[in-house]
């Protein structure tokens, strides 16, 4: 007759083998087993590196005082002025924008705000009213009515140096650094609107021609500085 043994209810010794990531086996005594499963917990629970999203550009704030530097370059200002005006010639835009910064360097004016009075000014140089292309005026400079339909310039350089002069005389009690080209300079009351909200009720009657001039500005600096720049 043949013998049963007993199943044993415990095991005294279990080994356990396990591989580390290198591959090595490791034998574990009893007792260690517990440790190893809290450890492979541990182990799953800790989440992957997610990707860092890339930063969004930060658009620096709008200046208000006229007098300064400008930060945007001149391929964004012609890009700007022909995303709203698709007619302007490309060539003539960037040498436009050109001008507007050599000029305003010149005289100490920020020319990301004499830009923008441009903008306005003329429409995006659309003008449709009584200052017209031929005239270079780019700032509305002495236009009044029918019969005063605003000053007349030369060339396009010499109608943006005008434009600086005048927003100079506005801004800044400090002297001319180049040549008067400006026929109203001396009718302006010197250092008057030192800041772009002076120039409503002054420049112009309009009492929203300061937040127009900002508003513009801000468009340039979001196109300039923004995600899709």
């Amino acid at each position: 007759m043949k013998k049963s043994y007993p199943l044993v209810a415990s095991i005294s010794f279990v080994s356990i083998l396990l591989f580390s990531c290198a591959g090595s086996p490791r034998t574990l005594v009893p007792g260690d087993s517990m440790a190893a499963a809290k450890a492979s917990m541990q182990i799953a629970s800790v989440p992957e590196t997610a990707p860092k999203r890339p930063e969004k550009p930060e658009i620096p704030p709008k200046p208000q005082e006229i007098m300064g530097l400008g930060m945007v370059n001149e391929q964004k200002m012609a890009d700007f002025l022909l995303e709203a005006n698709p007619e302007v010639d490309k060539n003539f835009a960037l040498e436009f924008a050109r001008f507007y910064i050599v000029e305003a360097q010149a005289e100490g004016i920020n020319h990301d705000i004499a830009f923008s009075q441009m903008c306005l000014e003329t429409g995006f140089l659309k003008f449709g009213g009584l200052v017209t292309p031929d005239m270079n005026n780019f700032c509305g400079l002495g236009a009044i009515g029918p019969e005063q339909r605003g000053e007349i310039f030369p060339d396009t350089q010499t109608g943006v140096r005008a434009h600086i002069q005048h927003l100079k005389a506005y801004a800044s009690e400090e002297p001319l650094n180049q040549d008067l080209v400006d026929p109203r300079f001396r009718w302006v009351r010197r250092g008057r609107s030192p800041k772009i909200e002076g120039l409503t009720g002054t420049w112009a009657s309009d009492r929203q021609y300061a937040p127009k001039i900002e508003a513009i500005l801000e468009r340039l600096y979001e196109y300039s500085f923004g995600e899709n720049s």
